[in-house]
């Protein structure tokens, strides 16, 4: 969320007038279980509260695990108790979550069956994968790079990207999701894996960009962003 959105926000600046500021609240992780998890999504309230104050015109909730952990459909629940948490305030925003933007990312693209790379241990993977089934898009392959610890998902080299996709089978998907983690770095490698797979290419921090421009009612052309970005959805 602090890399690579800003990262996007700023390649859009250099096409467009529109300028941004960003701004952060961190709700505590060091490993990514279920427990933990549990626990970092019950400190969302605060981070909203907190970001409220700031007046800022939109807000994203940044880790997709945490919200498809918590069980099918709960990004809507999520974005609605948050975008309450706002209104108390007397700030009222917008809350995109990654999870939802990511499954609202796919469909926009008109996608159907998607292969997906995530960080995440097996079982939270198949946890995202059923989750994002749940939403009516079929998973074909994916794969589970097992790296439990948060800051290791983080210094992942998105350069492995494309070899990993490689080795998997995506000729019968529509699309690919290269990182379904804000955490793990994958905008380096969209363009190439794009190039490489012949298949559109999005990731979790690609769809939370493209939701928060929609939201403010902005163009979505972002150089570098992969097909959900080119401006066209």
């Amino acid at each position: 969320m602090e890399t690579e959105i800003p990262a996007l926000l700023r390649a859009r600046e250099a096409i467009a007038p529109e300028r941004f500021t960003f701004h952060s609240s961190r709700m505590r992780m060091k490993h990514v279980t279920k427990d933990e998890l549990a626990k970092m999504d019950a400190d969302s309230d605060r981070c909203a509260l907190e970001l409220s104050d700031a007046r800022v015109d939109v807000m994203g909730y940044a880790c997709l695990v945490a919200i498809m952990s918590m069980g099918h459909g709960y990004h809507r629940a999520s974005g609605e108790r948050l975008h309450g948490v706002t209104r108390g305030n007397g700030a009222p925003a917008p809350v995109i979550t990654s999870a939802g933007a990511l499954v609202e990312g796919i469909k926009a693209i008109g996608a159907k069956r998607v292969a997906v790379v995530t960080p995440y241990m097996k079982p939270l993977t198949e946890m995202v994968v059923d989750y994002i089934r749940n939403e009516g898009i079929e998973v074909g392959d994916y794969r589970a790079l097992e790296i439990s610890d948060n800051l290791k998902v983080a210094a992942h080299d998105p350069m492995n990207l494309p070899g990993i996709v490689a080795g998997m089978k995506t000729d019968d998907v529509d699309a690919i999701v290269l990182s379904a983690c804000v955490q793990m770095p994958s905008l380096a490698a969209i363009t190439t894996v794009e190039a490489q797979a012949r298949k559109p290419v999005l990731s979790a921090a690609v769809a939370t960009t493209w939701s928060m421009l929609r939201e403010l009612g902005l163009n979505t052309r972002v150089p570098g962003g992969g097909t959900l970005l080119s401006g066209a959805y």
